[in-house]
């Protein structure tokens, strides 16, 4: 019982346990009663993931708890749960294999392949295991908890940062690079960002959108889909999907009760995996260069953009995109975006971080770091929002011009493109509605197109008020907002880095007011950049509509592009 009075990390057990004593802790421990992950065990783990991720919840705790999870009333009375986003694959991989008796390893340390950096997390050319630690066969089982939690404290997303070749029998990696099909992207499938965030594949939607699910310092969850928030980089970096390299216990005796007690964990080389593919970085076509840069993506003889290519192998049939109603799928995810980051803000609020006295200087790096900053700012989060109001600029200008071009994969079948699609999204923006609560009580509520407007002015600072935290500019409503001259500065100051959407970790970060003044204004520098790039739907919307009706009506057509881009 000893491990449990010290829950703390991914799970935090209050309240009784029931029970009492040894016995009732031996009601906990994990068992080992299969020797292998069988493909039943691994669709029963994607199972377990979907439903999570379509599950009204949002922290880990609410997940894990809800009806969703099919194993809750075998926990302890008065567990919770907590996870960041690194940790939340784990936990989950964990906690449904110690509910299945299933074996588990996991790598407990990691050192860059090219010398010594100062945060693993974020080396150039990706990470190699050093050290596995392995859940024990024994007669009797072992405290799982402790287990989870002690997994929990160890592992970060230096995990995920190796090549994707990778292969070594003895400290192999705990994923491999899958080939991209409908059959191994698949929920519970990983997604790691080069930039420090890991999510997990939740659904694989028929049109090939991919639903993805994650958690934060803060202990919430959000959910989103797959795009160019997700960046794409080399092989030696490991980004983009990943599945769980199966593990088999080898060398064990079966007990006649079923447990098996000793052995040891093994798993398959890349080689002895069906479905193990370098595609998502070589490309699908001869590449003798080796080099990610100069893959190409075909398919059923078109070249495409990976990320369209992504899209339309992953769809059932052929793809095909109505502009409008792919912006309102992505004004739909933008929308619990938004409401992601408000339970963020609130989590600061709640701790009293705005009443603090800023400090003298940020941390070494904004997007990476410890403590009060790491759990409570957002500028991590913020630069993914600000990318996915991009993204969806940017894509349906594209769709337009292709649907212009007569590409077979766009489609739209009214004759007012550009009018269908301001009043998609004027609808989309005013069903989400998203209010704080100003420091004088008041309320104000903010559409997705409020929240657009006001993007770049949205603090990722915790220690600022919480109008500022929700990018007031108006005297009238900045009125209630107590934060002093040196709070204000700071803010101003910020600026220059809430107008950068890229995020920079090997970059120092660590400047006063005056210095992030002072520029040069550029990413290599770490002081931000000077103007944030075009968001504005509305915008780009209104002269597509001014276009439509100078050309009578209906949108000009434009001569074909060899390549879809």
């Amino acid at each position: 019982m000893a491990g449990f009075a010290a829950l703390s990390g991914a799970l935090l057990l209050g309240g009784a346990l029931g029970g009492s004593g040894e016995a009732a802790a031996r009601s906990y421990n994990w068992k080992i009663t299969k020797t292998e992950w069988s493909p039943a065990d691994e669709k029963g783990f994607s199972e377990f993931v979907e439903a999570l991720g379509a599950a009204d919840c949002w922290t880990v705790d609410e997940c894990l708890r809800s009806p969703a999870n099919p194993y809750r009333s075998t926990d302890p009375r008065g567990l919770r749960f907590r996870s960041d986003c690194a940790d939340f694959p784990y936990v989950l991989r964990a906690y449904y294999a110690w509910k299945n008796g299933l074996p588990f390893s996991y790598a407990i340390g990691v050192n860059s392949t090219t010398g010594y950096f100062s945060d693993v997390r974020y080396t150039s050319n990706g990470n190699r295991v050093t050290a596995r630690k392995t859940v024990p066969a024994t007669a009797q089982g072992v405290p799982a908890l402790p287990l989870i939690v002690e997994m929990r404290n160890a592992v970060s997303t230096a995990m995920y940062r190796h090549h994707a070749d990778a292969d070594d029998a003895q400290n192999f990696t705990d994923f491999y690079s899958p080939e991209i099909t409908r059959e191994s992207i698949r929920p519970g499938t990983v997604l790691y960002d080069v930039n420090g965030h890991v999510a997990m594949v939740w659904r694989v939607e028929d049109d090939g959108r991919i639903l993805n699910i994650s958690a934060h310092p803060d202990n919430s969850v959000s959910r989103s889909f797959y795009g160019r928030n997700f960046l794409r980089t080399k092989p030696e970096l490991g980004t983009n999907f990943k599945n769980w390299r199966p593990q088999r216990l080898v060398g064990a005796t079966r007990r006649a009760d079923g447990t098996y007690v000793g052995g040891h964990i093994e798993a398959p080389l890349n080689s002895e995996l069906e479905d193990f593919s370098l595609e998502q970085y070589l490309g699908t076509q001869t590449n003798p260069s080796g080099n990610w840069r100069n893959a190409t993506f075909v398919h059923k003889g078109e070249e495409l953009d990976y990320y369209h290519y992504i899209r339309s192998v992953m769809a059932k049939g052929d793809l095909t995109l109505n502009p409008v109603s792919e912006m309102q799928a992505m004004m739909r995810s933008l929308c619990y975006d938004i409401r992601a980051r408000k339970d963020a803000v609130e989590q600061a609020l709640m701790n009293n971080i705005h009443r603090m006295e800023a400090p003298a200087r940020l941390p070494k790096n904004i997007y990476g770091t410890y403590g009060y900053w790491e759990l409570y700012s957002t500028p991590s989060r913020d630069a993914r929002l600000k990318t996915s109001f991009k993204e969806m600029r940017d894509q349906i200008e594209a769709m337009v011009k292709m649907y212009r071009q007569g590409v077979s994969t766009v489609s739209y079948e009214g004759n007012d493109l550009a009018g269908d699609l301001i009043a998609a999204f004027e609808a989309q923006s005013e069903s989400c509605k998203t209010s704080y609560t100003r420091t004088n009580g008041k309320t104000v509520t903010l559409s997705v197109e409020d929240v657009m407007n006001r993007l770049f002015d949205l603090s990722f600072d915790p220690y600022q008020c919480v109008e500022r935290r929700w990018g007031a500019q108006s005297a009238e409503e900045l009125s209630s907002c107590p934060d002093g001259p040196a709070k204000r500065r700071w803010y101003e100051a910020q600026r220059f880095l809430r107008n950068q959407i890229d995020r920079t970790y090997d970059v120092s970060m660590d400047y006063t007011p005056a210095e992030l003044e002072a520029g040069p204004h550029e990413v290599y520098t770490g002081r931000g950049v000077k103007s944030p790039p075009d968001v504005d739907m509305r915008a780009y919307l209104t002269r597509l509509k001014a276009e439509q009706l100078a050309s009578g009506g209906t949108l000009a057509q434009e001569a074909p592009q060899v390549a879809v881009d």
